[in-house]
């Protein structure tokens, strides 16, 4: 698909439907379905949005993103591949770096600054840009709390203004209004499924009269359902969690999706180093049982997909380092992860 909106600021393309998102975030993102349908169900009623509230002039009744989820499902990459499909401005930031300062208000301006500079300098478009801050988790209001940072409650209030929409001064003397920008949090909650699993009882339903599991279905969603008042006693504020309506739960990644994810994706990284070893005229051969064992040593440091990309660099790094100055050499094959790779030479007379 081509990887356009409207011309006008904030106006999205009426080709891009909800569909149509989800079929971009397929082609990068590996699973996570429910979490990309509920992302752009929202991404596209966020934009519909603003263009009703241009043309009717009222203000737009903002609905951001809280995307839960353990570290390496996903989260940060759907957000970039959504800015690409969309084509506007994105930045990432996290909030612990905002509990770590004295002046968070500071710290604020400069990540919108930044929203500026990716769209080069162009405030309209920065206006309609989406702010990703991750491990939003990591705000609850603890003992720890640093005494020359903010706690965590306090900047849970200072980002309640700029969520909701309202002007900021950058430091240039300019104006941005974040009226318009989408937000999306994200975090890993550890402990959220406890309180869950405590504060959820939907006895009423009974599913022994349902041959079909229908209710049995309906009763599953429900107990795994994020409510406002969950995340109130895991710590975040209740005017916090109300500037967060839409919540999207992104699954830990088994072995067969994280092996999807070195190969089929069209930026994965298999394909990305079988370029760069055709670019010196050899080929790469990877069997699918080392993208299994790759898998495998991922689950085992409990970091998702991020330690993927660190374990079959130092797989390739040995004969990348020596396959540029040996020009005889034609093909590369791993048939293990710990095993010596099978190096193919060109015959003198080929």
């Amino acid at each position: 698909m081509n990887e356009t909106s409207g011309r006008e600021t904030g106006v999205l393309a009426r080709t891009v439907t909800p569909r149509v998102i989800v079929e971009y975030l397929d082609q990068y993102v590996i699973g996570q379905d429910d979490a990309k349908k509920i992302v752009a169900v929202a991404v596209y009623a966020h934009f519909r949005k603003i263009e009703s509230a241009r043309r009717d002039h009222h203000p737009i009744a903002k609905s951001n993103i809280l995307l839960i989820g353990n570290s390496g499902t996903g989260k940060t990459l759907l957000c970039e591949t959504l800015s690409r499909v969309l084509r506007v401005p994105f930045v990432t930031a996290e909030a612990t770096s905002l509990a770590q300062t004295r002046f968070v208000n500071d710290e604020i301006e400069a990540i919108l600054q930044r929203l500026v500079d990716k769209a080069d300098g162009d405030v309209g478009r920065a206006q309609h840009g989406i702010v990703f801050i991750d491990e939003i988790d990591k705000l609850k209001a603890t003992a720890s709390d640093a005494p020359r940072g903010g706690s965590g409650e306090s900047v849970q209030h200072a980002l309640l203004k700029i969520m909701e929409g309202s002007p900021v001064r950058l430091a240039g003397g300019q104006y941005i209004d974040t009226t318009n920008m989408l937000f999306i949090c994200g975090g890993a909650f550890v402990g959220l499924g406890e309180i869950i699993s405590q504060t959820h009882t939907y006895g009423f339903i009974s599913t022994s009269e349902d041959p079909d599991r229908t209710k049995e279905r309906i009763l599953e969603r429900l107990n795994t359902r994020v409510k406002p008042t969950d995340l109130f006693i895991f710590g975040l504020i209740p005017e916090f969690t109300g500037r967060l309506p839409i919540i999207a739960r992104f699954q830990d990644l088994d072995r067969d999706k994280l092996v999807r994810i070195m190969t089929e994706p069209k930026n994965s990284i298999y394909n990305q180093f079988r370029e760069i070893f055709a670019n010196e005229g050899v080929e790469l051969a990877i069997e699918p049982k080392v993208f299994a064992q790759i898998a495998e040593l991922a689950i085992e440091y409990r970091t998702g997909a991020r330690s993927l990309r660190g374990i079959f660099e130092e797989l390739i790094a040995p004969v990348l380092y020596i396959v540029p100055d040996q020009p005889d050499i034609d093909k590369v094959a791993f048939t293990s992860l710990f095993s010596e790779p099978a190096i193919v030479r060109r015959s003198a007379t080929g």
